[in-house]
C-alpha cells in the first residue's frame, strides 16, 4: 500500500497545527517522515496512493458491548443502538461523540466499540481535505489485541505509557505514580519504547524494552483492518479511493511484483498458445485446400488455374454430365420426378415453370399440413420447398 500517514495531534487543530506524517510506497518502510503543517504536507509519490489518519491512542476510549439480535454493522438504526447500550458508561454526551464499530463485527458476539470525541476528529479531517489530502482511512494508534504489550512514546518531556490488552487500550503518563496503576501482565509481557524515553521505560519498567521508531508504530497502526471512518464520516467516494489505492499497490508494490510477473507471463503463454493454434488450423485448413486442388486438377485435367475448387468442381461435373446426357439433380425432369413422389395424388398443378433449376406449380391448392409433407418429402430427395402465393417452388439443395 503506497499511502501518506498523518497523525492527528491530541488537541484542536489549526492551520499552524503540525501533523507527524510517514509516507511509505509499500505500507511497511518508511520512505519520508517529519512534522508539517496540513497545507505542506507531503504528496504520495505514486498513483492510486491514499491518506491514513491515526487517532492518538489518549483519545480514544474502548468499550465492549453486544449487539442485539438482527443488528448489523449496515442497520439504519446502529448509532442509536450504540448510544443507549453505552449511555451510561459514557463521560460525555453521546451526541458528541463518534462512534466506531470493531471490523466483522456480529450479533449476539462481544464487540468492541471506539469512541471519541466528534467535533475535535471532524475539524481535523476538514482541515487536511482543505488542504488537498482527503482522507481514505481512519485507524486506531493501537486497538484491543489478544498479546498484551506496552509501549512507551513521546519525549522525555512528557512521556506517556499505552497498555494494550485484550480488556483494551488505556494510556497513562510515564510515571512511578502510573505504573503502580498498572493491571497485572504476564511476566513475558512485550514492552516498546520510543528512542527518546526507552531509558525512562526501562527505569520504571524493570524491563529493557524493544527499541521501535514512532514511524514504524504509525505504519503498523495504518495496516490494521479497523477503519474509524464510520456513519457521519463515511463517505461512499472512500470505496473508489481505496480500490484505486490498491490498484496503485498491484501497479507499482515490490511485493506484487511476483504477481505482475505472474500475470505476464501467462499472458505472454496464452499469446503463444493462441498463435499455436492458429498456425495449427490454418496449416490443417491450407492441407486441406491444397488436397481439393489436387482432386480437382487431378480429376479434370484441363484445368490448368484453381481459382475457387469447390465451385470449379461443381462447374466441370456439369458440363460432363451434360456431354454425357446424364441427368442431374436440377434438371427438369429429375425435379418433376420428385415432386410426383411428394404430393398427394389428388392433386394436380395448373401451371408449371421452370428456370435454372427453380421448378414452380400453380394451382395445387395444398393446405399447411400438404405443403409440410410435401416440404419434408422433398427434402429427403435432396430438394428444398416453400409455398409462395399461389405457388410451390421447388429448388435443388446443392447450389451448382
Amino acid at each position: 500500500m503506497s499511502a501518506l500517514v498523518v497523525v492527528i495531534p491530541p488537541h484542536p487543530v489549526s492551520t499552524a497545527t503540525e501533523f507527524a506524517y510517514v509516507v511509505t510506497n509499500d505500507s511497511v518502510t518508511a520512505v519520508r517522515s517529519g512534522a508539517a503543517q496540513a497545507s505542506v504536507l507531503p504528496a504520495p509519490g505514486r498513483a492510486g496512493s491514499e491518506v491514513v489518519a491515526i487517532v492518538p491512542a489518549a483519545m480514544l476510549s474502548w468499550h465492549r458491548i453486544e449487539l442485539p439480535k438482527g443488528t448489523t454493522a449496515r442497520s439504519p438504526r446502529l448509532r442509536a443502538v450504540l448510544e443507549g447500550l453505552l449511555e451510561d458508561r459514557l463521560l460525555d454526551e453521546p451526541e458528541l461523540l463518534h462512534f466506531a464499530l470493531q471490523p466483522h463485527a456480529r450479533a449476539q458476539e462481544p464487540v468492541w466499540v471506539a469512541t471519541c470525541n466528534r467535533d475535535w476528529l471532524r475539524g481535523a479531517l476538514q482541515l487536511l481535505e482543505q488542504a488537498g489530502h482527503s482522507v481514505a482511512r481512519i485507524v486506531p494508534e493501537f486497538a484491543p489485541q489478544g498479546e498484551p504489550a506496552l509501549y512507551a512514546m513521546g519525549d522525555p518531556d512528557d512521556p506517556m505509557l499505552a497498555a494494550v490488552t485484550p480488556d483494551g487500550v488505556t494510556t497513562w503518563p510515564l510515571t512511578p505514580a502510573a505504573i503502580a496503576l498498572l493491571p497485572s501482565l504476564p511476566q513475558d509481557t512485550a514492552c516498546v519504547a520510543e528512542p527518546a524515553v526507552a531509558v525512562l521505560a526501562e527505569q520504571l519498567l524493570q524491563h529493557r524494552p524493544v527499541l521501535q521508531q514512532p514511524s514504524d508504530r504509525w505504519l503498523r497502526a495504518a495496516r490494521s483492518e479497523w477503519n474509524l471512518a464510520q456513519f457521519d464520516l463515511s463517505s461512499s467516494g472512500q470505496a473508489m479511493k481505496r480500490l484505486g489505492a490498491v490498484w496503485g499497490d498491484v501497479v507499482s508494490s515490490p511485493q506484487w511484483r511476483p504477481a505482475r510477473w505472474g500475470a505476464i507471463a501467462l499472458v505472454v503463454l496464452n499469446l503463444v498458445g493462441l498463435n499455436a493454434w492458429a498456425w495449427r488450423e490454418r496449416s490443417a485448413l491450407d492441407t486441406k485446400r491444397e488436397a481439393m486442388r489436387h482432386a480437382l486438377t487431378d480429376t479434370f485435367p484441363n484445368v490448368k488455374v484453381v481459382v475457387d475448387a469447390p465451385v470449379q468442381m461443381e462447374r466441370e461435373v456439369a458440363a460432363l454430365r451434360q456431354a454425357t446426357g446424364v441427368a442431374s439433380g436440377r434438371d427438369f425432369e429429375a425435379m418433376l420426378g420428385a415432386v410426383a413422389l411428394a404430393l398427394p395424388p389428388q392433386r394436380a398443378a395448373a401451371a408449371v415453370d421452370y428456370s435454372n433449376g427453380e421448378l414452380r406449380l400453380r394451382g395445387l391448392a395444398l393446405d399447411p399440413d400438404e405443403t409440410r409433407a410435401a416440404s419434408s418429402t422433398l427434402k429427403a430427395y435432396g430438394y428444398n420447398a416453400t409455398a409462395s402465393a399461389d405457388a410451390l417452388v421447388v429448388t435443388s439443395g446443392t447450389q451448382p
